[in-house]
Parts: C-alpha cells; sequence; structure tokens
C-alpha cells in the first residue's frame, strides 16, 4: 500500500497517495537517479558525471528538496532557494577530481500558498519531465532543457526525429553549473482526481507518453503504477537508470475538468 500524505488542498483535508520506484537498468552498472517522496516533497533527480560523481550530485539535490518537507506552508521562493542551495552544494563537493563536472537534473512536485490557499508547484531543470494526468487526458506539464527541445521549438526537426536523433541526451541545464541554472516553475491550484508522473528520461526515453497514460488509467494504486512502469522501461531496454513517483489526489468527485485548469508557468530569475 503506498502511503498516504495530507494536505488543505481543496478546501479540506485531501488524502494524497504516492508510490515511487527506481532501477538500474539493463545496461548501467550504477543508479546515478535519486528521488524523494517525503511529507508534500516529490521529485526525481537524474545524476550525470564520471565514476560515482552523478549518484552524489542527484543524492545532493534529494537530500536538500527533501528538507522542505518539514516546512509548511512554502512559498514559490522557498522552492527556488532550495534549488540554489542544491546548486551551491554540489559545486561544492565538486571539488575531488573523481566528482569534478559532476551535475544533475531535477524535477518535481510540491505544495505552496498562494493567495492564502494551498496550490501545487511544479519545478524543473533539465530534462526529468512531471506529467499531469486529469480527466482521462495527459499532458505533459514541464518543458525539457535539452539540446533536441530547442531544435523541435524551432521547427528543425520533427517529433519523429527527434526520438532517434544523436544529441537528445544533452540538457541545456542542469544543477553543478556556474552561474546556477534557472528553474522553470508552474503554480496552479489543485483539482480533484488528478495524478502526476515525475520519471527521469530513462522512462521518456523508453516509453511513450501514450503508455504511460495507459498505466495510469490501468493501475488505480501509485505504487502498482509506478511498478508498472518501471517494467515497461526494462521490455523496451532499460538503457538507462529509470525513475518514478506517482502522486495521485483521492478524491470521490467526478474529475472531468471543468473551465481552465492549466498550469501557469513562472519563470524565475536568479
Amino acid at each position: 500500500m503506498s502511503p498516504a500524505h495530507y494536505a488543505d488542498l481543496t478546501g479540506e483535508q485531501t488524502v494524497i497517495r504516492v508510490g515511487a520506484a527506481t532501477h538500474v537498468g539493463r545496461v548501467r552498472e550504477l543508479n546515478e537517479d535519486a528521488l524523494v517522496a517525503e511529507g508534500l516533497v516529490f521529485a526525481v533527480a537524474d545524476g550525470m558525471g564520471g565514476h560515482a560523481a552523478g549518484e552524489v550530485a542527484s543524492t545532493i539535490a534529494a537530500l536538500t528538496l527533501r528538507d522542505l518537507s518539514s516546512r509548511h506552508p512554502l512559498r514559490s521562493d522557498d522552492v527556488v532557494d532550495a534549488l540554489r542551495e542544491s546548486n551551491r552544494r554540489i559545486l561544492k563537493a565538486a571539488t575531488a577530481p573523481e566528482t569534478d563536472g559532476m551535475g544533475t537534473t531535477v524535477a518535481g512536485l510540491t505544495v505552496v500558498r498562494t493567495g492564502g490557499a494551498d496550490h501545487w508547484c511544479v519545478f524543473n531543470i533539465g530534462d526529468s519531465r512531471v506529467y499531469r494526468f486529469l480527466g482521462n487526458r495527459m499532458s505533459q506539464i514541464t518543458h525539457d532543457h535539452s539540446e533536441v527541445r530547442e531544435l523541435l521549438d524551432a521547427g528543425l526537426i520533427t517529433p519523429d526525429e527527434a526520438e532517434r536523433h544523436p544529441m537528445r541526451n544533452v540538457i541545456t541545464r542542469s544543477l553543478g553549473t556556474d552561474p546556477a541554472p534557472v528553474p522553470d516553475l508552474w503554480v496552479f491550484p489543485p483539482h480533484p482526481g488528478e495524478r502526476f508522473v515525475i520519471c527521469s528520461d530513462g522512462l521518456s526515453n523508453e516509453v511513450s507518453d501514450r503508455d504511460i497514460m495507459v498505466a495510469l488509467r490501468t493501475h488505480d494504486d501509485p505504487q502498482a503504477a509506478a511498478d508498472a512502469l518501471i517494467e515497461a522501461a526494462l521490455r523496451s531496454g532499460g538503457r538507462d537508470n529509470v525513475t518514478v513517483v506517482v502522486v495521485a489526489v483521492e478524491s470521490d468527485q467526478d474529475d472531468e475538468e471543468e473551465g481552465d485548469t492549466s498550469p501557469r508557468h513562472d519563470l524565475i530569475s536568479t
């Protein structure tokens, strides 16, 4: 049974259930992904660097974000500050030869107070992703910070070409850089019945968005959904570490969308 969390997300105590899973994959020898699913902080970090350096960077990011779980209410600025602190700690740790140049992506979801009410706050740096499933529809909230995404946005390649592009793993933002990277934030009100998938690119590079959505439809329990997504990535080759966190807002209400519930995109400058 997946852990239960509680928040005043819809004007009353809302039950939030979460499932999380990670796997080294079928090719890599070391799992350089890290995750946090504690309190109301949910995130995935995908480390990079030689030897075990990627594991060090992703763990620093996850532990720094986990510190937010004991603080409520949070503000959007608190999330940005935690990401900046993660970057500072990674740079400080990257002084030994074996950790030089290490970095990590990060994507996640937490609850912030704005306008006197609790809202979701989605954040990302790099190409780890957050998906939202609501009203039998799924959308990618985060925007990949990658060379291929920039080529797509410029209309220079097609989505089919992007899947095979030799630069598809080259990211344009990561923690572990000086100056610190600018995170993307999306702040929006909750909606009963919604679900989120937070994942490293070990999932999104192996499993289509449609198949991710099918797993959410098939498995009501978030832990079962997370396990199924890991298995799907392994069946498709498992060429990278894969990490998944599934967050579900429990409600007996109709989960069909009413009106405009689209996330608002806030770009935060350093």
